[in-house]
């Protein structure tokens, strides 16, 4: 049922013919024709033929009769191809029988492992962290709905030496007392006020080194109240998943500590295959290609000059154990575009090491930066890092507000239920709808709109279909025959059509401004077709037609919303 796809194949031997050789037929959508090839142009120059010419070619050994689609040549070599009515009628029947809207599950199931949002323990979320969770639990939702084993990982920041000086604070406030303050979800006091103790106070500095020891040591009480922070700041992140409606839950907690037993055996099996090499007191590998800015081989530090392990080993430590244990076959780190030579070096290693081969590949999944309207990095007013919290509070409170402006009538229920969904919806879109590796500005007036490339447009549009079926007072029949009595139902059903190739292109992107990108086509189209075609004032064969085009749009923004994390909503 993708449109494209089967046009592609269609084209694919008909060009390969008259190329000599195997060629992308470059299929895309048109504004002269349902469909337009462009690669007649870009063969010219190879072959030494008019490109006009090698088009006419191609349609000559075309085999396109039997799926209902005409070619002809246009411009200076365009290849046009329009599907019937007859065969489109068919297409959007066939769709809209199928419950998975023309997604099959995957045919080749693989066990993926997403490391995303992974905040630190005892600090609280700020937005930074917001596109990690965003975009990984996007993919998390998307490669399960194709039936990929989906395993989600949350690396949180749970080792290291500040642990030191945050037991000794717990110690100092008492335990109850500190469990008080951590309960409340104000971890960044706590860390401060543990920070400021430390830089002043020899005493206070030394309790907190000789506490690391003791935590890296395995003292009992020591470790009872490292789990302490671990587990009030959990209690915090899962807060915080509730809020911006994300996947992630308890069970995909696992700290940087779950590796601490690997670390050693890293070192010892990259020692044995001759990879080590001592450098400044350090342990390193050096993998091949990567050089610093005077010429040198770049050093990827897996063990410290103190015998301390960082986050390489770390990362080489997990790595490992998902592709030795779990059986992941993809894995996708989805952590911002300053890691990007960090990552690389990474799996590098892990590749020289034999640790990450075929069928295993590892992917970054990098992004940018959420920019404030002076286009730099995202501040708060006193210029530190914006919570999270704060930030998804204050998208819930503006759509809210916007909600009950337009509707004055709404109940206090109806009202939050709306606020919410529009307000944590708009911030997934302005992430998810431009591409991940860009910086983007956020701002609260074109997020919030209710036009443009927006979540409250593309769930405006959903309601207002829903409205549109209720008053019909009957559900749209799957068998009826689809009439295009206007353009815009022409132009709806193949926007319908090319939900699948998308998903698919996104599949293995796993660029979600694509799929952002055709639910806002998706979603004009029918604004289009709503405007030019009434569907409840139709005749009955009409009125049929215009019905299950309208249930159908429904269900792909719905589907489509759902894989990008953000809810419907039956009435705004």
């Amino acid at each position: 049922m993708d449109l494209e796809k089967l046009l592609s194949d269609r084209l694919a031997p008909a060009f390969a013919a008259v190329a000599g050789s195997p060629v992308d037929p470059l299929v895309r959508r048109s504004p002269r024709a349902d469909f337009q090839s462009d690669a007649a142009l870009a063969l010219a120059r190879r072959l030494g033929r008019p490109p006009r010419d090698i088009a006419a070619a191609v349609v000559a050994h075309a085999v396109l009769d039997d799926v209902g689609v005409s070619a002809e040549v246009s411009g200076p070599g365009f290849l046009n191809l329009t599907v019937s009515d007859l065969a489109l009628a068919d297409l959007v029947i066939r769709l809209a029988g199928d419950t998975r809207l023309g997604v099959p599950p995957t045919a080749t199931p693989q066990t993926v492992v997403v490391d995303y949002s992974a905040p630190n323990v005892a600090k609280e979320m700020h937005v930074g962290h917001l596109r990690s969770t965003v975009i990984g639990d996007a993919a998390v939702r998307l490669l399960d709905w194709l039936g990929h084993r989906v395993v989600r990982v949350n690396h949180l920041g749970d080792w290291g030496t500040p642990f030191g000086m945050l037991i000794e604070h717990l110690i100092d406030l008492g335990e109850a007392e500190a469990a008080r303050n951590l309960s409340m979800g104000d971890l960044d006091t706590f860390y401060r006020a543990a920070r400021v103790k430390f830089d002043a106070d020899e005493a206070f500095q030394e309790r907190s080194r000789l506490r690391v020891v003791a935590l890296q040591g395995g003292d009992e009480r020591t470790r009872r109240l490292w789990r302490l922070l671990v587990t009030q700041s959990e209690r915090y992140f899962l807060t915080v998943y509730d809020l911006l409606d994300v996947t992630l839950s308890a069970d995909d907690f696992r700290g940087e500590s779950a590796y601490n037993s690997l670390l050693a055996g890293v070192v010892d099996d990259l020692d044995r295959l001759g990879l080590l090499l001592p450098s400044g007191g350090a342990a390193c590998v050096f993998p091949q290609g990567f050089s610093g800015r005077d010429g040198e081989p770049l050093p990827l530090i897996v063990r410290k000059s103190d015998g301390g392990y960082g986050y390489p080993a770390t990362d080489l430590a997990a790595l490992r154990q998902r592709v030795g244990e779990l059986g992941a076959t993809r894995l996708l780190y989805v952590v911002g575009l300053p890691q990007r030579q960090h990552f690389a070096m990474v799996f590098a290693v892990a590749q020289a090491a034999g640790w990450l081969r075929p069928p295993a590949q590892a992917e970054h999944l990098g992004f940018g930066s959420i920019l404030g309207a002076d286009g730099r990095m995202l501040r708060s007013r006193a210029g530190g890092s914006v919570k999270l919290v704060g930030l998804l509070e204050e998208a819930v409170a503006r759509a809210t507000d916007l909600a009950r402006s337009r509707n004055p009538d709404l109940d206090a229920a109806a009202a939050d239920e709306i606020g919410r969904a529009v307000g944590i919806g708009a911030i997934k879109y302005a992430d998810l709808s431009v591409d991940r590796t860009k910086d983007y500005v956020l701002d609260w007036e074109r997020m919030l709109a209710l036009d443009g490339n927006t979540a409250p447009y593309l769930q405006y549009a959903y309601a207002r279909i829903r409205s549109v079926l209720r008053r019909a007072g009957t559900a749209a029949r799957p068998d009826t025959t689809i009439v295009f009595a206007q353009p815009e139902e022409r132009a709806l059903a193949v926007e319908l059509l090319g939900f699948a190739g998308v998903v698919g292109e996104v599949e293995r992107s796993l660029e979600f401004h694509q799929l952002a990108g055709y639910l806002h086509r998706l979603a004009t189209a029918f604004n289009a077709f709503y405007e030019r075609c009434p569907v409840l004032r139709a005749a009955d064969e009409l009125r049929e037609s215009r019905l299950l085009l309208a249930e159908l749009t429904a269900r792909t923004l719905r589907q489509g919303l759902h894989l990008l994390g953000i809810r419907t909503l039956e009435r705004m």
